[in-house]
This record gives C-alpha cells, structure tokens and sequence, in this order.
C-alpha cells in the first residue's frame, strides 16, 4: 500500500499564521477569564486546546498560552490581550508576536497518527490522545507540540529555524516503503494478551 492510502496527501505546510505567546499567572481564574474574553476561545485546560472565531488557544504550560489565529487579526488581538491582562490588579504578563519564529504542519488520514508515532516518545494511541488535547514533546531530535485538530488531522508546530528538517522527517515517515499500522499492532497484541 501506499502512503497516499493512509496519509492524505503527505505532511504539509500551512499558510502563514499569526502566532502569539501570552504568559502570565493563570492560577488565578480571573486571567484566563480575561484572555478567553479578548481572544475568543476558551481558556483551555492543561495540555489542551480550545477553537472559536477561527483562532485557536494553545495550553503550553502554567504560565503560558499560544494564540493562533489568521495573519491579519495578529496586531489587534496582541493589544486586546495585553488591554486585558493589563486591567488585572497586581499580575505580571507578557503578550508578544512570535509569527516569524514558528511555523505550522499538518498531517492527515487515517495513517496520520501511526506516522507520528514513529517520531516522538508521546504515546499517541486513540484513549491516551485525542481531540482537543496538546502535547509538547520531540519530533526525533527537534522540540515540537502536537496537537488533533480534527478526526486524523494532527498540527505540528515547530521552531522556523527546523521547518526543513522537520519536513523531510514527517515525509520520510509517510512515504512509501514505511509500513503503518504500528498502532493497530499494539492495540491487537494487547487485546490478544487479555
């Protein structure tokens, strides 16, 4: 079989995306509360993602979000943010446009998964990891965050600086010659040992 048979397409680069980093102490409720309100999506739990109004809401640790959202509404929602969280007694923040640092992939079918799975430690078995959860972790030797946008469509962000590196493995991965169905294997062997 052919990769096109599990991969629709092969990995692709997605158009230019706006890109923006918010930090800030979102122990408190009130400030993710702020942000979700100026930005439109949800405050999203730990290691997941929220979407609305075509912009999407990254979990990428306890003090830092990642908006991602078209190119052209960047500016106006980096000063709603920072509007924002600057209404809020007391707490520190950072709102800043990381668009030209990052760059985003997207891999889709159902071979999509076993085809990240050959690339990164991240146990990405349907149950353990599904829609709307994120995880940050490796592509081989390059950090990455992983995310289901939709039913056997993964997103990858990466650092700019690896965008070609980080091609050719997601291509390497789904070509032809480098058989799926590593997931299925194990859910398999596992139903067989019970």
């Amino acid at each position: 079989m052919s990769e096109h048979e599990h991969v629709t397409g092969g990995p692709r680069l997605l158009s230019p995306r706006g890109m923006v980093t918010i930090r800030a102490d979102f122990s408190e409720l009130k400030t993710g509360d702020a942000v979700a309100a100026a930005l439109g999506p949800a405050f999203p739990d730990t290691n997941c993602a929220t979407n609305a109004k075509g912009r999407s809401l990254l979990w990428m640790s306890p003090d830092e979000l990642l908006l991602i959202c078209p190119a052209k509404e960047t500016e106006a929602l980096i000063v709603a943010a920072r509007d924002a969280l600057s209404r809020l007694p007391g707490g520190h923040h950072l709102v800043v446009d990381v668009s030209d640092a990052r760059v985003a992939f997207a891999i889709e079918g159902p071979g999509a998964r076993d085809v990240l799975a050959r690339l990164t430690p991240a146990d990405l078995r349907p149950g353990v990891f599904d829609a709307p959860q994120l995880r940050r972790t490796r592509l081989s030797q390059v950090a990455a965050a992983i995310w289901q946008s939709a039913p056997d469509r993964f997103e990858i962000l990466c650092f700019r600086s690896v965008a070609g590196y980080v091609a050719r493995l997601l291509e390497g991965a789904a070509g032809q010659g480098a058989p799926v169905g590593h997931l299925d294997r194990d859910a398999r062997a596992g139903s067989r040992a019970r």
